[in-house]
């Protein structure tokens, strides 16, 4: 017999789980939100605090490196502090710091109040995620992560659509302000509804009582690494990567930083994050697949506006309206996902997923200059069904003979890797797009010579055309090649993002094969 019911929690009435699951949600959809909602706002921001574009984006990288470090300490402090009392000091701390980001007076203020966020709210995402799995029992646990689910993958896709509208409308302050009295809801709530369970407890108790030690070398290593890295990935272009010794540097202290983390954890007695998890097939082959899922659900969030802006001149409102109807995609999928996991294999949900999100991605290759809105909205909606088959199924697989004990380090490690995957993505697809737009333009420049009969032809056309406008006639051959080439230069950066959304398409293939890795999870239990 199977019950709906999750245990009471210790010393308190018992609560629906169904009412604490969108308590949780809605705190990592603000974390997650904060990731992509003050993109469209930068140059707002530049201009406001009379700084240039490269010194605004700092704003993004000091929350990304910050929420880096703190996503896989997260489990360790909730077993240090109480996973609690860690929750609400994280919305607490969250909220506050994004009073003072919209409050800020200076660039240098906003950059380290968003420092302040990144860390504060790093923790949001994993102990959500923990939370849920320690809630409800495995076979509720699908449908718990849809509403997980929904928070994170939505977020991002509604990110820069709500961002423009809030910064047109109002101003770019309340992209930050806005987080203040929905933190101050969910705390009041998650006093309300929220206990810690038995064994975290216990484990807290256990600390405590042979007195707490801080890995400080470990923590060291972690930041330096994870620190390194993220700042590697968000300015490597900016710096045209590995020809700045800026770069370099920061490449060589994150490889060191890593790899001597991961020595230093593995052969501690107490890691403050456990590794060990790894070695379990399941959450190994979950987590790299939790990476890929963040580079193609990210880099696609970012490339889709890009290209919709640069090409085809949409505002940047339309084009997080071209994100949208993919989001709403996404939150119809979700519910089905959490129901079909308990009855269907989960494996075979993620071949769905996987297959149904790379036909979209592929449907995204073939994009011309002609291509009207819902052209490519649909296919951002094909792809966006297809995410929504992934999220759920591997975040239940993963969790697949993880003892209950160990779930916040679990959560920690795979929103990790989704956030990592992310970074990555987005670094490597804006590096291919620059590059392979420059090699495509001079591939076709090679093609454009005066000596060609079917370019001098299209050159009297266009001036024959600009003139029966009213373009000087003296003008109109300078005007006409002008005209050639900025279409040179369009096609030419149509190639590189078509080549972008193909290499996503040949990601997700590619992970079909490595569903066969994951065990078959058990049969749910009858009633």
């Amino acid at each position: 017999m199977s019950d709906a019911r999750a245990p009471a929690p210790v010393g308190r009435r018992k609560i629906n789980p169904w009412i604490i699951a969108p308590v949780v949600a809605m705190a990592a959809f603000m974390e997650v939100l904060d990731l992509s909602i003050a993109n469209v706002a930068l140059p707002h921001i530049a201009g406001s605090l009379s700084a240039s574009r490269d010194q605004s984006t700092w704003v993004l990288t000091s929350y990304l490196v910050t929420n880096a470090i703190v996503l896989p300490l997260s489990g360790w402090l909730s077993t240090v502090i109480g996973r609690k009392k860690f929750y609400m000091a994280c919305i607490a701390g969250f909220g506050v710091a994004s009073l003072l980001c919209g409050l800020a007076p200076t660039l240098e203020l906003l950059i380290l109040f968003r420092t302040l966020q990144g860390l504060t709210g790093g923790g949001l995402q994993p102990v959500s995620q923990a939370i849920l799995a320690d809630t409800f029992p495995p076979h509720q646990r699908a449908m718990a992560f849809a509403m997980f689910g929904v928070s994170v993958v939505f977020a991002p896709a509604i990110g820069p659509t709500l961002g423009g509208w809030i910064t047109d409308n109002f101003s770019w302050h309340w992209i930050f302000l806005v987080n203040v009295p929905v933190s101050i809801v969910l705390w009041l709530l998650v006093e309300t509804l929220i206990e810690d369970t038995p064994e975290a407890v216990a484990e807290v108790k256990r600390r405590r009582s042979v007195g707490i030690r801080i890995d400080y070398i470990g923590f060291a290593l972690l930041a330096l690494g994870l620190g390194c890295l993220q700042i590697l990935l968000d300015k490597g272009q900016e710096e045209d990567w590995f020809t700045s010794s800026f770069i370099v540097l920061m490449a060589g202290l994150a490889v060191v930083g890593i790899i001597a983390f991961v020595y230093w954890e593995l052969k501690s007695a107490d890691p403050i994050v456990d590794l060990s998890l790894l070695r379990d097939r399941n959450f190994a082959v979950a987590n790299g697949m939790m990476f890929m899922l963040g580079f193609v659900l990210l880099g696609s969030t970012a490339l889709l506006p890009q290209f919709v802006q640069s090409l085809y001149g949409y505002t940047a409102m339309q084009a997080g309206m071209v994100l949208s109807p993919g989001g709403f995609m996404i939150m119809a999928a979700m519910p089905l996902v959490g129901r079909l996991v308990g009855a269907v294999d989960a494996r075979y949900l993620i071949v769905f997923g996987l297959t149904c999100s790379a036909s979209g991605l592929i449907l995204m290759s073939g994009f011309t200059l002609e291509s009207d809105f819902w052209t490519i909205a649909h296919a951002r909606m094909l792809q966006a069904f297809g995410l929504g088959f992934l999220f759920i199924p591997i975040s239940s697989l993963a969790y697949v003979g993880v003892p209950p004990g160990k779930n916040n380090q679990a959560a920690a490690l795979i929103n990790l890797s989704r956030n990592l995957g992310g970074s990555v993505g987005i670094a490597l697809l804006s590096t291919w797009l620059v590059r392979g737009a420059q090699g495509h333009r001079s591939d076709l420049v090679g093609q454009v010579s005066t000596f060609d009969a079917a370019y001098l032809e299209r050159v009297k056309a266009i001036e024959n055309g600009l003139i029966a406008n009213g373009a000087p006639p003296v003008n109109a051959h300078e005007m006409a090649i002008a005209v050639i080439a900025r279409t040179v230069d369009k096609q030419s950066e149509m190639l590189a993002f078509l080549h972008d959304f193909t290499t996503l398409a040949i990601v997700f293939a590619c992970l079909i094969p490595v569903v066969l890795f994951l065990r078959r999870p058990a049969r749910p239990p009858t009633r």
